[in-house]
């Protein structure tokens, strides 16, 4: 103390804790016990975790983006397709399928109906009934029904479903064993209806042949439909995406470090290769088991990609629209960001931003090229849907060779590739919506009545004149078919 107390001012200045470092460890320690606590509670430092995940980078695919592209531009006559062919009679009036045209994607303003219909000459056609041939032709009269080569390209389809109905009702199945509740509603199953390979009448011509698996049930949300109980024995699971092929590599040897399998040309930042490591190191998980709440987050997302992987599968293009997936959010017990999800994991999805909406492809179904590594038998339909374009493009030149230009006609491409690019029409929800809206019935003939206001019943009014205008145009170019036995009332 003597020594200490000999010392200067400056020296007797207070010092941090770290610095007093008692020299012999019997010592009495200069700072209170409580202090001494306290100042290494702050001082510790807990484990390291793994660091945070940059926001993931949508790095393009120019051959997957060709295949959006390729079904953007079929966008409009596949919607008018399914719609005429879920008629009894294969036709419908005008005046009803105007009412359809959120379903159609066109806008409310500067794009009527009737040109668009007579763009694909082989495909639709318009007619008038044998009741109003002394009748002018107009709006109230005319109607759009398939041409032969459509009817034999619905005849086609139809007995490839017929022949496949086992493999369909199998879907049904894999996606009530993903669901918490074991039901849908079946609004929602019509979203997807076309994409899955199914015709639109399934609910009467495909559920009830299949007892033992699901039934149609009532509820106070509308018609779902629910696993068979005792419930039938769930179907496996999809395997593992496939590995780089043994051809690809020049020793074939075990690997020294984990390998992760990505598309050509697809570069990752280091932090996201090191996560989708880890994240596929995780033990697998079914689509068909449900996970509790209290599992890790990582986890969840396993099984969150396992059931979009197990749906975009069911496909018959291995492709859906983003918007489509999230109509099945809940259901599946699906993440709500669930486009970020998928960006995330380039190695199994490729969101494309092609198109009017963004689509989602199971990545492990396409080659390099972007070609299908296994082509479904369904696949038909797009494919001779594509060549009946074709053909109405053909025959749309050969016209204007022949007689005077159609007017309708002549921005047609320049239309498709704004279309393409900058999604130029509406973007609508998909075909379940038309029920819930009350503009067609459930038995596709009950028709809703529309209420508006003034201001859309002055559009409307703006909206009948440029149609009749067309419909004028029409007649005078002898593009109105009045030799047919069908009746539109």
């Amino acid at each position: 103390m003597a020594a200490l107390s000999s010392l200067s001012p400056i020296l007797l200045a207070p010092i941090h804790p770290r610095h007093l470092r008692p020299t012999n460890p019997t010592s009495r320690p200069l700072l209170p016990p409580s202090l001494a606590v306290r100042c290494a509670a702050t001082t510790e430092v807990g484990p390291k975790g793994p660091p945070p995940l940059p926001p993931a980078r949508l790095v393009r695919c120019p051959s997957l983006d060709r295949q959006a592209a390729r079904a953007s531009r079929l966008r409009f006559a596949r919607k008018l397709l399914t719609l005429l062919l879920s008629k009894p009679r294969r036709f419908l009036p005008l005046r009803v399928l105007r009412r359809c045209r959120r379903f159609l994607g066109l806008p409310r303003r500067g794009r009527p109906l009737v040109p668009m219909v007579l763009r694909y000459p082989a495909i639709f056609r318009l007619f008038q009934a044998p009741t109003s041939l002394p009748l002018s032709p107009s709006l109230s009269t005319l109607a759009v029904g398939l041409t032969p080569a459509a009817e034999a390209l619905a005849a086609d389809l139809a007995a490839l479903r017929g022949a496949g109905a086992s493999a369909l009702a199998d879907k049904f199945h894999r996606l009530l064993l993903m669901t918490p509740r074991r039901s849908i509603p079946v609004n929602r199953l019509a979203h997807i209806a076309p994409d899955l390979g199914l015709a639109m009448d399934f609910r009467a011509t495909l559920c009830p042949r299949h007892p033992y698996l699901f039934a149609l049930v009532h509820t106070s949300y509308g018609h779902e439909l629910q696993l068979a109980d005792p419930p039938p024995l769930p179907p496996q699971q999809l395997p593992p995406p496939r590995p780089a092929s043994p051809s690809d590599r020049l020793i074939d040897r075990p690997r020294r470090f984990p390998h992760l399998p990505l598309r050509r040309g697809l570069n990752l930042r280091r932090a996201h290769r090191d996560f989708l490591l880890r994240f596929h190191s995780l033990p697998e998980v079914s689509p068909f088991e449900l996970l509790d709440e209290e599992r890790s987050l990582e986890m969840l997302e396993r099984r969150a990609c396992a059931v979009v992987r197990e749906v975009l599968a069911m496909t018959v293009e291995k492709r859906m629209l983003v918007d489509q997936l999230t109509h099945f959010r809940k259901d599946f017990g699906l993440p709500n960001r669930l486009r970020a999800l998928l960006v995330r994991h380039p190695e199994l999805f490729y969101v494309s931003v092609k198109g009017v909406r963004h689509s989602v492809f199971l990545v492990e179904a396409f080659d390099d090229n972007g070609r299908l590594l296994v082509e479904d038998e369904m696949l038909l339909g797009r494919d001779r849907l594509e060549e009946l374009v074709r053909e109405g493009k053909r025959m749309r030149r050969a016209r204007k060779k022949g007689v005077l230009k159609f007017d309708g006609d002549s921005d047609e491409d320049e239309y498709e590739n704004e279309v393409v690019e900058d999604g130029s029409l509406e973007v609508d929800d998909e075909f379940g919506d038309l029920f819930e809206d009350g503009v067609v019935g459930d038995d596709w003939e009950q028709v809703g009545d529309e209420g508006g206001s003034e201001a859309d019943e002055g559009h409307d009014a703006e909206l009948d004149a440029m149609e009749e205008f067309w419909v004028k145009k029409a007649v005078a170019e002898g593009l109105i078919d009045s030799s047919n036995e069908q009746d539109v009332w």
